[in-house]
């Protein structure tokens, strides 16, 4: 039953709750001042919502509003939070992808990782996503992006899949969508992609000498680069960021810095002759502005990764960069009689035994520095 009437309203003077009936109330804050709110359950929780104030919604209005607002709880709407996704700007997915570039660039310690990131995205999803909004996306489409490259680029089209879903799941979680990436049944949805062994192409260890020999038959920034990564067992990504500041010729060591390196810590690597004598014939390409051992055809940016492989794809070789680090560790293993944490350590990688990593205080420099002569010594073929 009703207990309000636009007369009672008006006579109203103090201020207070005043019932209408259904969970509708009029809180009065001063004569013919106040607002109206409806007072509801909502997924188990007691919740006020306001209809608006007394002197834009009449009575009549208000208990319309009421009923609507019930109905859509009734159908699992949650009033409130309808409203606030209401009031929030829904971004288009290229717009999406290229604010959650910027929140998370920082934390990603590859520079190539960071461009990877968003031009994939540009390469792949912005032609059919880019334009869309981010609450307008569904498997479907996500399905349509991925299947022209999901056989043919498996690597690619996988990471194109992850970067979509953390477009999508960052809108979710700023209420720009109503649900998470659908990225789980849109697995089922796609071909089963051919099974891969994980491991990098490597050169065997045994064609390492006569592939140097091969660099040597012609001088460029990318050759002196490649090798000196093989003489020093080092990441893509150490070398082409190299730096002239890092190098301490007289105590023959190369400081890796922390931010260059996969695990974030910083790596000295002992320098042989070898490799002393590649920073030597590099010495013609350094440039002041940048400092870089081996610049890129812009002298102030490493060169590519891409530069480094084309080296070996224009020699007609199946393999990849990061092959020669195993090509390394296989010789370490079969040909030397080092500790196997001495190689790991060489190539700087984690300690995987939490345990051991806890005690150990030693990084094996001056073993590494026997090794890495050895191992100098069979690529040069002395």
């Amino acid at each position: 039953m009703r207990k309000l009437s636009a007369a009672q309203i008006r006579a109203l003077t103090k201020p207070g709750r005043y019932m209408d009936g259904d969970g509708l109330s009029l809180l009065l804050t001063a004569p013919k001042k106040g607002y109206w709110v409806l007072r509801a359950t909502i997924n188990g929780r007691r919740r006020d919502i306001g209809l608006g104030p007394l002197d834009l919604v009449t009575l009549a209005e208000a208990r319309e509003l009421a009923i609507d607002m019930r109905r859509d709880i009734q159908r699992g709407i949650d009033p409130i939070e309808e409203r606030k996704r209401q009031k929030i700007e829904i971004l288009t997915f290229k717009a999406a992808a290229e604010k959650v570039h910027s929140e998370q660039k920082a934390a990603w310690k590859n520079g190539k990782h960071q461009d990877q990131w968003i031009n994939t995205l540009e390469t792949y999803a912005f032609p059919k996503l880019g334009d869309r909004l981010v609450n307008d996306i569904e498997g479907p489409l996500i399905r349509e992006v991925l299947l022209d490259i999901w056989l043919e680029k498996p690597e690619t089209a996988r990471r194109v899949k992850q970067r979509i879903g953390v477009v999508l799941d960052w809108a979710y979680a700023n209420g720009m969508r109503a649900t998470e990436a659908p990225m789980r049944s849109l697995s089922r949805a796609l071909p089963r992609q051919p099974k891969q062994d994980g491991h990098f192409a490597a050169m065997p260890y045994k064609d390492v000498p006569t592939f140097l020999k091969h660099l040597h038959k012609r001088t460029s920034v990318a050759r002196l680069g490649l090798e000196f990564l093989i003489l020093t067992a080092s990441r893509s990504g150490e070398v082409r960021g190299a730096k002239w500041a890092e190098i301490n010729l007289d105590a023959k060591l190369w400081t890796v810095p922390a931010e260059r390196m996969k695990v974030g810590k910083e790596h000295v690597v002992p320098l042989t002759d070898a490799a002393i004598d590649v920073l030597e014939r590099a010495r013609p390409y350094y440039a002041e502005c940048s400092d870089l051992v081996f610049p890129g055809r812009n002298v102030l940016r490493p060169m590519s990764d891409m530069t480094l492989l084309k080296i070996l794809r224009y020699a007609k070789l199946p393999f990849t960069v990061h092959g020669f680090r195993s090509a390394f560790r296989d010789w370490a293993a079969e040909k030397t009689s080092y500790p196997g944490e001495v190689a790991e350590a060489a190539l700087a990688h984690s300690v995987s035994n939490k345990v051991e990593a806890a005690y150990r205080r030693t990084n094996y420099l001056d073993k590494r520095r026997e090794l890495m002569r050895e191992w100098s010594g069979f690529c040069v073929g002395r």
